[in-house]
């Protein structure tokens, strides 16, 4: 099992480029079961849960193409996908796939809208919360089809189609507004969603299907409005820059010192997280070709943060701004209040000399004057990254394991933070 090696001290300066968001990908490439054209894809992040995805599709007849590289292209330049659900020869996503990632759940809502029918295993457990699927489901039943839990399996039902209605989320959900909207674009009529997730990859989403021929307007507001259409057309769509890659890495630099442009990405896809780093000392200064972040020699001030959907904090960089805050010169308190199991880190953080107590869903910490590098476990993708940009300021030589956790959702880690100075490397079995 792979193994990532991290030698701590190192400031970090240049360039890392940011990939293609994999929380966008992942319902791009579901949307593609919503028509029988061929749905072109650019800048998708060549990411394990990208390729689990894949599989999945193929499971329903999906045929997928990998572009071939174009001349100056390198790397850094995301892959482009050609998907054709020309003809999808099986409704039915089994629990041996659906149980690995838990957005392939999603395949519900294309399959039902354009196939009348569909069998999806429930998803089972995750390791940062329970994260149920019943406002998924809700959203599929608001729009008429007839929904029963078969073993272990929800399957949903619409021989006649799906009818357009009133959605309202009793909480904001990121997956029930994809699955909603999906849904609702082959529905008959118009769909209302209320108290909508408004999180930039629900834009990019509504982007892609607008670009396909649906009819989606309000998306990145609380209330989306659907005018059903009968059929989908094929389009080109390029994923949007991913938003918790940017927060990462910027954390990595506040975290080790130096001067980093995160190239190709947006300050508007995550204003939230830049406000903090700021108040933190960090300089952020938005530039014609991403974000440039540096910090050079000063101290770190400690902040108070809560999570919340966007466009407030986000949960998927409260590990990471955890991991900051233990190097802050006073104390910090983060409320999680999106996932109630998203604070694992915390224990191996207090391998490399953390000091951080739990109350609920509240962390205090207290910054102390360095951290000695040790061996530590990742137990999900974002607590891994979380280890790494601690790592980044630790002294000595810190051994981060299960890796396998990172490698779903960011591309190239160590050679992105290698070329910047950083003293990393992957060891292999």
């Amino acid at each position: 099992m792979d193994r990532i090696r991290i030698v701590g001290g190192r400031r970090l300066d240049g360039i890392i480029p940011i990939s293609g968001a994999k929380n966008a990908a992942l319902p791009l490439m579901i949307a593609s079961l919503l028509t029988e054209q061929t749905l072109v894809l650019e800048n998708v992040p060549r990411l394990a849960d990208v390729a689990l995805l894949q599989r999945i599709l193929g499971n329903h007849g999906v045929d997928i193409m990998v572009g071939g590289k174009r001349p100056g292209e390198t790397a850094d330049h995301g892959q482009t996908l050609h998907i054709s659900a020309a003809n999808i020869v099986d409704t039915t996503a089994p629990y041996e796939l659906v149980s690995k990632m838990r957005a392939s759940f999603w395949v519900l809502a294309p399959l039902v809208a354009r196939m009348g029918e569909a069998r999806v295993s429930m998803p089972g457990g995750c390791a940062i919360g329970t994260r149920p699927v019943d406002l998924l489901i809700m959203a599929i039943a608001r729009l008429g089809a007839a929904i029963e839990i078969d073993s272990g399996y929800v399957v949903a039902r619409a021989p006649r189609g799906l009818k357009g209605a009133e959605i309202v989320f009793p909480k904001v959900t990121v997956g029930g507004t994809h699955t909603a909207i999906m849904a609702a674009a082959l529905a008959d009529g118009t769909t209302v969603i209320e108290n909508a997730a408004r999180e930039p990859e629900i834009v990019d989403l509504a982007d892609c299907l607008n670009k396909m021929g649906a009819r989606i307007s309000g998306a990145g507001s609380r209330r989306i409005v659907i005018d059903g259409v009968a059929k989908l057309n094929g389009a080109r769509h390029t994923v949007l820059p991913d938003r918790i890659e940017t927060g990462t890495y910027a954390m990595a630099v506040a975290m080790a010192g130096g001067e980093i442009l995160l190239q190709n990405t947006r300050v508007d896809l995550l204003q939230a997280p830049i406000d903090v780093l700021v108040r933190t000392g960090v300089t952020v200064t938005p530039t014609n070709r991403g974000i440039r972040v540096a910090r050079n020699g000063g101290g770190l001030e400690p902040v108070e943060v809560t999570t919340a959907p966007f466009p407030e904090f986000p949960t998927d960089l409260q590990a990471q701004l955890m991991a900051l805050m233990t190097r802050a010169r006073g104390t910090s308190h983060i409320v999680e209040t999106v996932f109630e199991n998203r604070f694992m880190h915390v224990q191996e953080l207090a391998r490399l000399g953390a000091r951080i107590q739990l109350d609920g869903e509240k962390a205090t910490i207290e910054g102390v004057e360095r951290l000695k590098g040790a061996p530590v476990m990742a137990t999900d993708l974002r607590a891994s990254v979380s280890l790494v940009i601690a790592a980044l300021a630790a002294e000595g030589e810190t051994l981060v394991n299960r890796v396998y956790h990172l490698d779903r959702g960011f591309e190239r880690l160590e050679e992105k933070l290698g070329r910047c100075g950083a003293a990393i490397e992957r060891l292999s079995g």
